[in-house]
């Protein structure tokens, strides 16, 4: 940063500014201060002189003027700097461009004219340390615009360019918002979009790039006169041919207009009548004002009517470490590579599922890894389904019982959520909502309570379970083809009955007829049961071949029905020997557990070989033991305390407190097994 004095006209010190491009001083046409800024008030509306122009310039008193910054004093640049231009616009200070289009100084530079801008900084440098001028140079960090392919300084240059008149175009804009043709999904982003639109200013639409939608603009060579056409005119002064401008629309310009110019607009098409206008927008929060905005003007102002009803704002999907996806960081994700080794479902399943409305995602292989195997899981249940029919079995008149009533009436409950979330624009909670259908309920759950219907012996049990497997397959495929459409329709086209694709299924509506709330409450009374069962055995390590009794003491009299009945579950889904009520006495050692269902209680001698297990869970309590000693033994050493990081302090004390809780678990285990 150069600290440059400006001479006072009057011969007095004048005032020193601070630059960080002293060849822009070349085209100064003021020096700003604050209003509040004492320092300074004496010099307000009088003038300066321009170093090594010898040009005078007056002294305004502006707010954008930061006191702190600097010397206080900023130099106003308003051809090369969009805030000196504004601050020009407010004090009626001249516009002055001395730079070419090609970065050197141009004719307004003086004796500059012709060099490179960082040439012509040099010598502006050396004549102003030669005149005194100079005060003092400071290294000084900040932000400078580069192009990111030739990585050269980007000058601001003012210039001749078309604008769109924005207010009349933003007030009907408003108007579709705040009344509620036009709803924002979240809502939050509403505020975005009319704080936007309240502050709007003009638009510069002219842009002198080599592709685009020309500018409709005309300029006769001979008389200078300028039409603007949507056809090319001839001269109304002087007859000749006219020149187009060679500038092309900003592409959001051009990108406004598609809600309706895709349709045949300006002609009267029947795609534009009948799809005009849409229904839901979806797009990320990053081009609200780029895109949204401006195709909501756009829409009123050319049909009359606004584009969408909804628009649907979702996040960004950014690299792991939270950053956005850019060329210059090269973090960016290839999705073909990704689709290459996981799938085009993976990849568009693990972008959706759990992510809320308008919250950014941070790209991971992981989510996409895990996102593939749930599509596995899919395929491989499909496939055990269709190997486990006899051909398009009907569920209709079909002898259901409690598991085919319980997945019934969960698929129905899936179908009535997944519908709420979608209406709602929340595909994230849609999307975890299948997911939980089709991996626990209907994978883990349910065709594991069918298997032994369809390896045994009764033919009725089999076609119901059957029935119900085809129906709930269907059921999930639909609900799952908008996040999965290839695994979907592939499964598909390999049910029985199958005459078109899933495309143009009906939506699950949640059939209220399969809604069976009493059985499905009793279904996942058991389920909770069996999963208490498991957990013991994994607590105690109980070896998985080996066989339980399950005595039980149910709750009421129906939990109690409900339990016996479902005795080839509990043996299949947690190794039950048998399952039985409990006849209130016995000589046997037992394990209880409790759960809302009934508590139940298994013999000790089923689960474990109790003097082995009273071996190894003392062996392992002298383990636990000298850990305790051990740490305890650190924390109470002043020495330790003192040298030893904070972190690992506390990480000592965490292992010793949960050394104490594991010590009290085997304590306890040990107390019941000595009962």
């Amino acid at each position: 940063m150069w600290h440059i004095r400006y001479p006072g006209e009057d011969g007095g010190q004048g005032i020193i500014v601070a630059t960080t491009r002293p060849e822009t001083m070349l085209g100064d046409t003021g020096v700003a201060v604050h209003p509040d800024d004492e320092r300074y008030q004496y010099l307000v509306g009088k003038n300066v002189i321009l170093p090594l122009m010898d040009r005078p310039i007056p002294v305004v008193a502006d707010t954008y003027v930061d006191k702190e910054f600097g010397t206080g004093a900023v130099k106003m640049t308003p051809a090369h700097d969009p805030n000196d231009f504004e601050v020009a616009m407010r004090h009626d200070l001249p516009l002055l461009r001395v730079m070419n289009d090609d970065g050197s100084m141009n004719e307004n530079a003086g004796a500059y004219a012709g060099l490179p801008a960082l040439e012509a900084r040099r010598r502006i440098v050396e004549e102003l340390t030669a005149a005194g001028l100079l005060v003092k140079v400071e290294p000084y960090a900040h932000n400078v615009g580069e192009c990111y392919r030739c990585e050269n300084t980007v000058e601001p240059l003012v210039s001749r360019q078309w604008f769109v008149n924005m207010r009349p175009l933003a007030e009907p804009a408003i108007e579709v918002v705040t009344s509620g043709k036009t709803q924002f999904i979240p809502e939050r982003f509403e505020k975005t979009y009319l704080n936007w639109m309240h502050g709007i200013r003009d638009w510069c639409i002219s842009r002198q790039l080599w592709w685009g939608h020309r500018i409709p603009a005309y300029y006769c060579d001979d008389c200078e006169e300028m039409i603007v056409s949507p056809e090319p005119p001839v001269c109304a002064k002087c007859g000749q041919a006219m020149r187009q401008d060679e500038d092309v629309l900003d592409t959001w310009f051009s990108s406004a207009l598609w809600p309706f110019s895709t349709l045949g607009w300006p002609e009267k098409t029947e795609d534009l009548e009948y799809f005009y206008p849409t229904s839901v927008l979806v797009t990320g929060y990053d081009i609200i004002f780029f895109w949204v905005a401006r195709m909501i003007f756009s829409g009123v102002e050319q049909m009359g009517e606004t584009p969408f009803h909804t628009v649907m704002i979702h996040g960004l999907v950014r690299d792991a470490q939270g950053r956005k996806m850019s060329k210059s960081l090269d973090n960016g994700i290839d999705p073909q590579e990704i689709i290459d080794e996981y799938g085009a479902d993976a990849l568009r399943f693990a972008l959706v599922m759990g992510v809320a409305p308008g919250n950014d995602l941070n790209f991971s292989t992981e989510r996409v890894e895990s996102a593939r195997n749930f599509a596995n899981k899919i395929y491989n249940a499909s496939r055990f389904v269709l190997m486990n029919l006899d051909g398009d079995e009907p569920l209709a008149g079909k002898a259901l019982e409690l598991p085919d009533q319980w997945i019934l009436s969960r698929l129905a409950a899936c179908a009535r959520d997944m519908t709420q979330h979608l209406d709602g624009c929340d595909t994230g909670l849609a999307a975890q909502r299948i997911y939980d259908f089709a991996w626990s309920e209907f994978c883990d759950w349910y065709i594991e309570w069918a298997k032994p219907r369809l390896m045994g012996d009764g033919a009725a049990q089999k076609k119901t379970a059957q029935a119900v497997l085809l129906h709930c397959l269907r059921g999930l495929l639909r609900l799952l083809h908008p996040f999965m459409p290839f695994l979907t329709e592939s499964i598909w086209q390999m049910l029985p009955g199958t005459e078109s694709t899933i495309m143009l299924a009906d939506w699950p509506e949640g059939d209220s007829a399969h809604d069976f709330a009493r059985e499905a409450a009793a279904a996942d009374g058991v389920i909770e049961a069996i999963r208490a069962v498991r957990a013991l055995r994994t607590e105690m390590k109980v070896e998985p071949s080996r066989r339980v009794r399950l005595l039980l003491i149910p709750a009421s009299d129906a939990w109690g029905e409900a339990l016996i009945g479902s005795a080839g579950a509990f043996a299949r889904l947690c190794g039950a020997s048998g399952v039985e009520l409990f006849a209130g006495e016995s000589a046997e050692k037992t394990v209880s557990i409790v759960v809302p269902a009934a508590e139940i209680l298994i013999p000790m001698g089923d689960l474990v070989d109790i003097e082995k297990e009273i071996a190894r869970l003392e062996k392992e309590k002298q383990a636990v033991e000298n850990e305790i000693r051990r740490a305890e033994g650190m924390l109470g050493n002043p020495g330790y305390l003192a040298k030893a990081p904070p972190e690992l302090v506390e990480q000592t004390k965490k292992k010793l407190e949960e050394s104490r809780q594991m010590l009290a678990s085997i304590v306890r285990r040990v107390e019941e097994m000595g009962r």
